[in-house]
């Protein structure tokens, strides 16, 4: 089991991070570009949308700005792109992901990730990225985790030009306070973190100072 805090103390650039343990799950933003940095997470009433801090200097909304984290019935969607969308409209999380892939950010190709959340405490991730010119489609299923452990994917397995995507299976990882996940994140490069216990929401966003 991976050491959360240091992986990311280590780590300045993982990008857009999910990770979900029993009764909690986080999703956290990083940018290296004014455009991707100049961002805030605000609800919604069914999850939280991204929002241009100063709207002046927003340039390409295309990749930035989506709904992370939607609900669907008693299911929790949380995604780093507008696939949260397809996966709600569709009502299925396998099938609507074998419709979309990478995203067109050339030559980075970012990975999608996502989430399901299930009442019943199951969930599932999954990863799209670019192989060979193709897309990857992978899918992870689990029952469950015990307490104060959870699965970690995110979009890059580090800083880099272009951007390395995650590889691997899900990372294991302990699942600390949202606090320590937000003080442990790079301090240049995050952004915002949404963090949901039991159903509370906690948002953290630099540019208000959190």
């Amino acid at each position: 089991m991976t050491d959360f805090l240091a992986f990311l103390k280590s780590n300045p650039y993982p990008g857009r991070g999910i990770a979900v343990g029993k009764n909690r799950v986080y999703y956290f933003i990083m940018g290296r570009s004014e455009n991707s940095r100049n961002r805030i997470f605000s609800l919604t009433e069914d999850g939280i949308r991204t929002e241009a801090y100063d709207a002046s200097k927003l340039t390409d909304p295309s990749l930035i700005i989506y709904h992370p984290v939607r609900a669907m019935g008693d299911d929790l969607i949380v995604t780093n792109g507008n696939q949260t969308d397809t996966i709600r409209d569709m009502g299925d999380f396998r099938a609507a992901l074998m419709t979309r892939e990478y995203e067109p950010d050339e030559p980075n190709w970012t990975p999608r990730i996502s989430a399901l959340c299930r009442k019943d405490g199951s969930f599932a991730l999954s990863i799209l990225k670019r192989v060979d010119g193709r897309c990857l489609r992978c899918f992870y299923e689990y029952e469950g985790c015990d307490e104060g452990k959870g699965y970690f994917i995110s979009t890059y397995q580090g800083d880099g030009s272009p951007l390395p995507s995650f590889s691997g299976e899900p990372m294991q990882i302990d699942m600390p306070d949202p606090e320590a996940v937000w003080e442990a994140l790079n301090q240049d490069n995050k952004v915002s973190l949404y963090a949901n216990i039991s159903g509370e929401v906690k948002l953290f966003n630099k540019h208000l100072g959190d």
